[in-house]
């Protein structure tokens, strides 16, 4: 039976409505304070042109002071508003990309369907850039209408002086910004093709260094090499051709608006040479042609900056919108329970039937390793329910009824190769900090001498993927994380097959007396957890043949006896 997908898509014009929608005050009180800004800066020059208009009638020095006291509000404003109103818009643009950020990090660390196409390092391009500059949508709103505000000022305030250099910025905006939005869609297409490229370059990059080991092994990191280099490449090449569009973008621009600025100039020197305006509206006119530059500047950009919020958002949403491997139910298991396999096929598994009991420790010994991590893949809730047949259930409730949350705070199973993180040993086996049994799980996995050999002690450091540890150390490090979770059901798969004979045969005795009276199976081929088991089921050809103690097994079973025997 496969569960329909019922997580609601959400495309790129949907997450940016979103962000504008939860950041409506922020927004709003930017937009305020940077309109002030901007007619603030407007104000200027029609306050210069009013004060040569009035000196030249009365030149007393009232007026003088009058006009100084003029400026200096005028100053003071346009400092405060921009330093509040930028305050307001950055704060809220940060908290929206956090936002976006561990959203997308939540969804990433979800199971997705397969046919989603996205790998790690396209996920982590696309929580970090694209979250950042979809979030960037926050401030060009605010800032595309404060600007919109000074031009319709000082299209007023020159119309008042002559309707003609009123109409002239009118119409030159709207030239501008027709010529230029047709021109920042060529920017949006390039640039979501700039970060797939990127992404695919940093997905690459996450391979080689997962397969660093190996690689270096057969020698093909010389291949491995050229073939990053060929994707590294390619967004090399297309990150030109963005440049090469922005740079286009922002040289018509300027250019552009550099010739509306000239024109309202040479108009303004016309008109008052002809006596149709006075010397003060042309102080004033000169005046606004030259600070029209800006806030022309950051309108005509603010298409580009849309395109590019768009273009991300877009990125984020084949995160957000990607279908989950299984729809999980809502339901919870009860604590203590057991595991039941009921006839369950899927890959190398035929049929397979078996049972836990809550609070006994079984042992697998599976001769074929497909059907080994097919049963811990299953187990560990990376295969989706409806893609196998039969049934997994935990503590009575099947697996496709449980949440998914609830699932993994109930079962833990930890995988041969347990993945090894930067920080210390102790955040590496209580990442939360919360657990009570730390000293415990160290013993029990014999990480002790780890702990001893530093001064540091558990606080010693550990670097990316366990780079300063051998083979054996980050095993044993990984057996003491899912120790340590002290979970109801565990789940080892083949825990000890870095370890010396010895130091297993510890272990071993360890992992069955800490976890005694509670559920745990261990998939493996090691004599000495077998023997530490309290039943082995012998797991052959995807079906259990066989079903004792290890040394019953032993004895009696030549198969078993020459696939376990070291």
């Amino acid at each position: 039976m496969k569960t329909p997908d019922t997580r609601r898509p959400r495309p790129g014009s949907e997450i940016l409505k979103t962000a504008l929608r939860r950041n409506i005050g922020a927004m709003t009180w930017g937009t305020v304070l940077m309109g002030l800004y901007q007619a603030g800066e407007t104000a200027f020059p029609i306050a210069l042109g009013l004060i040569v208009e009035h000196t030249m009638q009365d030149r007393g020095p009232g007026a003088l002071a009058l006009s100084i006291g003029a400026l200096a509000v005028i100053i003071t404003t346009v400092s405060l508003s921009w330093r509040f109103g930028m305050r307001i818009l950055q704060k809220a643009n940060t908290t929206e990309a956090h936002r976006w950020r561990v959203r997308v990090a939540d969804c990433g660390l979800e199971p997705v369907a397969r046919d989603a196409g996205l790998k790690s390092g396209e996920v982590l391009t696309i929580a970090t850039e694209d979250a950042d500059q979809t979030a960037d949508i926050i401030e060009v709103v605010p800032l595309l209408i404060s600007s919109l505000v000074a031009v319709l000022v000082a299209a007023v305030a020159l119309g008042l002086a002559d309707i003609r250099l009123g109409l002239l910025v009118i119409v030159g905006t709207a030239l501008i910004l027709s010529v230029l939005s047709v021109m920042s869609r060529r920017i949006g297409s390039s640039t979501r093709e700039q970060q797939a490229r990127v992404a695919r370059a940093g997905a690459k990059v996450a391979d080689l260094i997962t397969g660093l080991r190996p690689l270096h092994g057969f020698g093909g990191n010389h291949a491995a090499f050229g073939s990053y280099r060929k994707v590294s490449t390619e967004a090399k090449h297309q990150a030109i051709t963005v440049a090469g569009v922005n740079g286009a973008y922002t040289g018509t621009a300027t250019a552009l608006n550099a010739a509306l600025a000239a024109g309202v100039t040479l108009t303004a020197g016309w008109l008052a040479f002809d006596g149709r305006i006075s010397v003060g509206e042309l102080v004033m006119a000169v005046g606004l042609a030259q600070f029209i530059m800006e806030p022309l500047k950051l309108f005509s950009d603010m298409p580009k900056y849309v395109m590019m919020a768009r273009a991300s958002a877009e990125r984020m949403a084949l995160v957000l919108a990607a279908p989950p491997m299984a729809e999980h139910g809502p339901e919870r298991p009860a604590a203590g329970g057991g595991l039941e396999i009921d006839c369950v096929r899927y890959g190398a598994l035929r049929a397979l039937k078996f049972q836990v009991p809550a609070g006994a420790f079984v042992a697998i010994a599976a001769y074929q390793p497909r059907a080994a991590a097919d049963l811990a893949a299953i187990l560990a809730v990376k295969v989706p329910p409806h893609a196998y047949e039969g049934a997994v259930r935990v503590s009575g409730e099947e697996l496709a009824a449980l949440s998914i949350e609830a699932v993994r705070e109930h079962m833990l199973v930890n995988p041969y190769d347990g993945e090894i993180f930067a920080g210390t040993l102790r955040t590496n086996i209580d990442p939360s900090g919360t657990s009570g049994t730390v000293a415990e799980a160290v013993e029990a996995s014999m990480l002790t001498d780890v702990v001893a050999l530093h001064r540091d002690g558990l606080d010693h450091g550990v670097r990316d993927r366990g780079a300063n540890l051998s083979g054996g150390q980050r095993q044993r490090l990984s057996l003491a994380r899912a120790l340590a979770a002290d979970s109801d059901i565990l789940v080892l798969h083949d825990p000890t097959t870095a370890v010396d004979a010895v130091t297993e045969q510890l272990i071993a005795r360890n992992i069955a007396k800490l976890r005694r009276g509670r559920t745990t199976l261990v998939i493996t081929s090691s004599p000495a957890l077998l023997d530490a088991a309290d039943r082995v089921l012998v797991l052959d050809e995807g079906v259990i043949t066989a079903e004792d103690t290890h040394r019953n097994l032993l004895a009696g079973d030549e198969e078993y006896c020459l696939a376990v025997a070291r």
